[in-house]
């Protein structure tokens, strides 16, 4: 899976964003984003932000599980008690495997960045779901890279959470970091990396 997390503070600024691949089932930790992919993922992510905010009032958890989904791409929430919320999109697809095809500017069809190939819309085998790659996969359907509504990855998302947001608590002590301030503290971002590595 490729994973973009960012961090959203109270007034829709994002504080911290991080594009990073999955380091299990044989990943190598690279987001396999499109460019087109790669500029849309903030925008995505801000879309949902009116979900997560009517969810909070729903909900008494700080990890909100999976908010929205738009076209195979999901997105987790975890909100901090200040409100501030911690937002990471993951696009499934075969670990090691590049996307299918680099579309020339403007040959997209409205709303399937991630997934289809208009230059191949009568192959069997144009989105990820019904790739072969996918089927002949060295890991298990249950397993991170293969299925992001699994309540394993639902519990490696969560525990990345948490440690991201012990990584924020220190980060935010600092005197002289605001908490409605952009973090780049590169101390932090090797920490949400590791957190990568380790849980995703």
């Amino acid at each position: 899976m490729s994973y973009y997390f960012s961090i959203i503070n109270t007034r829709d600024a994002p504080l911290f964003e991080l594009e990073f691949g999955t380091s299990k089932a044989g990943g190598d930790g690279v987001a396999r984003f499109s460019s087109e992919a790669r500029a849309m993922n903030p925008f995505i992510v801000h879309s949902s932000l009116d979900i997560v905010d009517e969810a909070r009032w729903s909900n008494n958890a700080m990890y909100l599980k999976r908010t929205d989904q738009f076209s195979t791409s999901h997105i987790s929430t975890f909100l901090t008690p200040t409100s501030i919320r911690f937002m990471l999109l993951h696009l499934p697809h075969p670990p090691n495997v590049a996307p299918a095809f680099s579309p020339s500017p403007g040959s997209y069809p409205p709303f399937t960045p991630y997934t289809s190939n208009p230059l191949n819309s009568l192959s069997s085998s144009s989105t990820y779901s019904s790739s072969s790659t996918v089927k002949g996969s060295t890991s298990g359907a249950g397993s991170i890279a293969n299925n992001p509504t699994s309540p394993q990855t639902e519990e490696a998302i969560r525990l990345f959470f948490w440690e991201v947001f012990e990584g924020w608590i220190k980060a935010t002590m600092n005197p002289f970091q605001g908490m409605e301030a952009a973090l780049g503290s590169p101390v932090f971002r090797a920490r949400v990396q590791a957190a990568g590595r380790k849980y995703l």
